[in-house]
């Protein structure tokens, strides 16, 4: 019998598989009912019907005949039941042969076993772009720190403690 983490990459397997059939059902069924899926430009599909229209208008419009290639990176169990993967994969796409690294993206799902066997419950997908974070003595930082002072004098910036902050709802697709 497959463990859980076999049975979990099968799972990232099914989904790249469903991917480049351009199979939105069978990608869909990858997913739980009430799946989250936020794509790499920040747009958010909440349950299997809303992510699974938008892949299948994908699958036949701008993405029609492109491949999902990749492989699960990690698998962290929080219980038996439930398990935080991360993993890393690129849309190659139909006129090309090998992957441009500025498409490589990183995946985070939190996949829940379920009567079904496992499935994804939620998928955060970021584009890799990996910056240097500068030295807290380097010019970009005393820059930063610079502007940061002057516009606490100024009183603009940074909310006073206790204000409200105002925040726009994510984009539902």
């Amino acid at each position: 019998m497959p463990t859980s983490d076999e049975q979990i990459t099968e799972l990232f397997e099914q989904f790249m598989h469903a991917w480049t059939d351009n199979d939105a059902a069978a990608f869909g069924a990858c997913f739980t009912a009430d799946a989250d899926y936020v794509s790499y430009d920040g747009t958010h599909a909440t349950g299997r019907p809303a992510l699974q229209d938008n892949h299948d208008r994908l699958f036949r419009g701008v993405l029609a005949g492109s491949a999902l290639v990749g492989e699960p990176e990690a698998i962290r169990h929080i219980t038996p039941d439930v398990a935080v993967v991360h993993g890393t994969a690129s849309v190659l796409m139909p006129w090309r042969s090998k992957l441009p690294k500025r498409r490589l993206s990183r995946q985070t799902l939190v996949v829940v076993r379920t009567e079904q066997g496992w499935r994804i419950s939620a998928i955060h997908n970021g584009r890799v772009r990996p910056v240097t974070i500068p030295d807290p003595g380097a010019f970009p930082s005393r820059m930063s720190q610079a502007m940061s002072r002057i516009g606490r004098r100024l009183g603009i910036g940074r909310p006073a403690p206790g204000t409200p902050r105002t925040t726009t709802p994510a984009t539902q697709t």
